[in-house]
C-alpha cells in the first residue's frame, strides 16, 4: 500500500512540474510587461522587444562586420567596429524599419601562420575566408529562422566584401522562392567616395602612409574620442592627420557626424533599391 501511495504521488509531481511554467523557455507568445527601450541595437533588446518590433514592420536587420587590426600608432585596434557603431544606428534609424545585428569583429586580415598583411602586428585576429563565410551564413540563418524579411551585409573593411557577396548569392541561391533575401550592400564601403566629398568642401589630405586618415579618426571621435588617443596626441603635438589639423575636438567630431551621415544617406539610398529591386 505504501509503495501505491508513493507512485502515485509521484505521478502527481511529475504531473504538476510537466505543467508548470518554464522561466528558462516561457511561451513565446507572453505579453511584454513593460516598455520598449528606444534601441535599434538587438544586443541591446530583450525577445520581447525585438518579437514586437518584427511583428510592428521592422522586417529588416543589418549585419555589419568590422575587424580587429592594426591602424598605425594612433587608432584602437577596434576602428572598423567604432565606426560601425555609429554608422549602422544612422542607416537604421533612417530606414525606419530595421534593426542592427550585433558587429562580426572577426573577419580575414591575413594568414596566421606564417603571419602576413595585418598578423604581422599584435591586437590583430584572422579567421580563414571559410570560417569567415561560415560564420556570416549562419548568422543569416538564424534571422531567417526569426522571421526577418531583408537581411542587410555591410562591412567597413576592404578584406570583407568578398565574404559577405558570396554569402549572399549563396544563401539567395538556396532559399530562392522564400520570404528571405540577402543584400550585399557594397555601397556602404566607399572610402575613395568619402574622399573625393571632403575634398570638395575643403578636407584635402596629403597621406602620411599610416592607416588612418581624416574621415575614419573623426567617425570614430564620434563614439569615443580616446580610441584616437585625443589627450595623448595633444600632450605630444600630434593632434593632426594627413596634414588635417584636429583641434578643437568639437570640430572634427562634428565633422565625423556630417561624414556619418552621408555614408548613411548612400547606403539607405542603396538598400532600398536592392530590397525594391528583389522584391519585384
Amino acid at each position: 500500500m505504501r509503495l501505491v501511495t508513493t507512485v502515485f504521488a509521484l505521478v502527481l509531481l511529475a504531473g504538476a512540474q510537466a505543467s508548470a511554467p518554464d522561466p528558462v523557455r516561457p511561451d513565446p507568445e507572453t505579453p511584454r510587461p513593460i516598455d520598449a527601450l528606444d534601441t535599434v541595437f538587438l544586443e541591446e533588446m530583450t525577445w520581447m522587444e525585438v518579437r514586437d518590433a518584427l511583428r510592428a514592420g521592422k522586417d529588416t536587420i543589418i549585419v555589419p562586420t568590422g575587424g580587429m587590426e592594426q591602424n598605425g600608432p594612433y587608432l584602437a585596434a577596434g576602428k572598423h567596429n567604432y565606426i560601425l557603431r555609429a554608422t549602422t544606428e544612422a542607416i537604421a534609424r533612417k530606414l525606419g524599419n530595421a534593426l542592427v545585428a550585433p558587429i562580426v569583429p572577426f573577419v580575414p586580415e591575413g594568414d596566421i601562420d606564417p603571419p602576413t598583411e595585418h598578423m604581422r602586428y599584435p591586437t590583430t585576429i584572422s579567421l580563414t575566408e571559410e570560417t569567415y563565410e561560415h560564420l556570416l551564413k549562419e548568422i543569416c540563418a538564424s534571422f531567417r529562422t526569426h522571421g526577418f524579411a531583408h537581411i542587410v551585409l555591410i562591412g567597413d573593411s576592404g578584406g570583407n566584401q568578398k565574404g559577405m557577396k558570396a554569402v549572399a548569392d549563396e544563401l539567395n541561391a538556396a532559399w530562392k522562392g522564400g520570404k528571405t533575401r540577402v543584400h550585399f550592400i557594397r555601397e556602404y564601403y566607399d572610402y575613395p567616395e568619402v574622399s573625393r566629398w571632403l575634398a570638395q568642401q575643403g578636407i584635402k589630405e596629403m597621406p602620411e602612409g599610416l592607416h588612418d586618415d581624416f574621415a575614419i579618426t573623426a567617425q570614430m571621435m564620434v563614439v569615443d574620442p580616446t580610441t584616437v588617443r585625443a589627450k595623448q596626441r595633444i600632450a605630444a603635438g600630434r593632434f593632426r592627420i594627413n596634414g588635417i589639423d584636429l583641434a578643437p575636438e568639437a570640430n572634427t567630431i562634428a565633422w565625423g557626424r556630417k561624414i556619418v551621415d552621408h555614408r548613411a544617406n548612400a547606403t539607405v539610398a542603396a538598400i532600398r533599391k536592392a530590397v525594391g529591386q528583389s522584391e519585384k
